[in-house]
């Protein structure tokens, strides 16, 4: 496998970001002419390095609680765990490899999700799952699948754009002076937010390249969601398909849980680790009772660092305890269900009955 160039490594950082706004900003940072901006930016999709996603605010689509499993299936009945996993209705993601598996959940109530978890576990298809319920109207997802700050950390560019995606939060009002409480969707707004969901796997349909699915062109009614935060744009890395860099790979998918100390604070840790230890979690979940954290590793050796570093594990030991830590090459998982929002819309209100007369 090739190693990737100096342009298409900081080209990749700028897509990460998913800033339309900032785009030109950076380009100038990065010093990339604009001609090669665009032939590393149709590669990179084209080789499957990039895929653009809309992600939906859980709450605005009425599933305001999120789940997040990571299970260890065992090895006589994985098949059987798949098909569980992929026939509940709130399913948004499953990534499976040989000795692990990770799954997400959008639900509606609250118990919804320990209810699957605890059917993972009592029909005996995974070893001790390990989940997170979180609700999505609050800031406990503070990342969810963002690789812009490890990427920019590889290609040594100052600082990040975007870095950290959340999923959720609080959504600001019409004014931004004080939170929105989620109203029915009406039936335009039902309509726009369908089509962002679906507008990846349209493009994909219509033979469409994926670096064409981003916000530019919007119709102003999706647009102002995106602006509202109620769906956001994303473009996601598949480690397993990215060439190295500088002889750096992040080609091992690294999941690791614990229970918080008493005091710890999420945001603490995560300035600790992305500030002091130079990790960027691509996933950081904080729940009450147990955090959970995705990040990226190395299989070969990266390029030595100026400044020195603090080691990973005194630091998250000093937040977490009973710390879990399952590790698996990225080109072991697939991906039977991937960012897939676009079914879980709620059903349009039925129509009133006619009046008799």
């Amino acid at each position: 496998m090739r190693a990737l160039t100096d342009s298409e490594a900081r080209v990749i950082a700028v897509l990460l970001a998913a800033r339309p706004d900032r785009e030109r900003e950076r380009l100038q940072q990065v010093g990339v002419p604009r001609s090669t901006y665009h032939a590393v930016r149709r590669r990179a999709y084209e080789e499957g390095w990039l895929r653009d996603r809309y992600v939906p605010h859980p709450a605005r689509i009425g599933r305001p609680f999120v789940t997040f499993v990571v299970a260890r299936p065992y090895a006589d009945r994985f098949e059987e765990f798949t098909q569980r996993i992929t026939g509940d209705s709130g399913t948004v993601l499953l990534w499976t490899a040989t000795q692990m598996g990770l799954a997400v959940f959008l639900h509606a109530k609250p118990t919804d999700g320990p209810r699957l978890v605890e059917r993972l576990g009592s029909g005996k298809l995974a070893a001790s799952p390990i989940s997170v319920t979180v609700r999505a109207d609050e800031p406990s997802i503070p990342v969810y699948f963002d690789y812009e700050g490890l990427w920019c950390h590889l290609a040594g560019l100052p600082g990040t754009i975007a870095y950290p995606h959340g999923l959720g939060g609080v959504i600001a009002g019409p004014d931004d002076d004080e939170p929105e409480t989620p109203t029915p969707l009406t039936a335009h707004q039902r309509w726009a937010l369908s089509e962002l969901l679906q507008r990846p796997f349209a493009a994909a349909e219509q033979g469409r390249g994926g670096h064409l699915v981003g916000p530019f062109g919007l119709p102003f009614s999706q647009r102002r969601m995106l602006a509202r935060g109620w769906i956001t744009h994303r473009t996601l890395l598949d480690p397993s398909k990215l060439p190295p860099y500088q002889g750096r790979t992040g080609d091992q998918i690294v999941l690791l849980s614990g229970t918080p100390r008493s005091g710890a604070r999420p945001e603490v840790l995560f300035a600790a680790l992305t500030n002091e230890s130079r990790v960027f979690p691509f996933l950081f979940v904080a729940g009450a009772d147990r955090w959970l954290l995705g990040a990226l590793g190395g299989s070969t050796a990266a390029a030595s660092d100026p400044a020195p570093r603090r080691p990973v594990l005194p630091t998250l030991r000093e937040y977490l305890e009973g710390i879990e830590i399952l590790q698996e090459a990225a080109t072991g998982f697939v991906a039977p269900i991937d960012h897939r929002y676009e079914t879980l819309l709620p059903p349009e209100p039925a129509a009133a009955p006619a009046a008799k007369h």
